[in-house]
């Protein structure tokens, strides 16, 4: 069984970069780390949360470096 709770400390992490106007380097550097390490807690609703910032490429780009890829069929 996975770990459906980490969405709310994934968008948590998120959302405090994007209200501190953190940059896409940080952002991008710092969610991956989060994601990375979620994954080993065997998180499991991480499209969940992808979708919650499909339109900040930043977060995008640290899904995709975690191997986590929005299916646009998905929409």
């Amino acid at each position: 069984m996975g770990w459906g709770s980490a969405y709310r400390i994934f968008n948590t992490v998120a959302d405090a970069l994007i209200e501190a106007k953190a940059s896409d380097e940080i952002k991008e550097q710092t969610l991956t780390k989060v994601i990375r390490s979620l994954h080993e807690g065997d998180w499991d609703t991480e499209l969940d949360s992808l979708q919650d910032y499909l339109d900040d490429p930043a977060i995008v780009r640290a899904f995709e470096a975690c191997g986590v890829r929005w299916d646009d069929d998905e929409d």
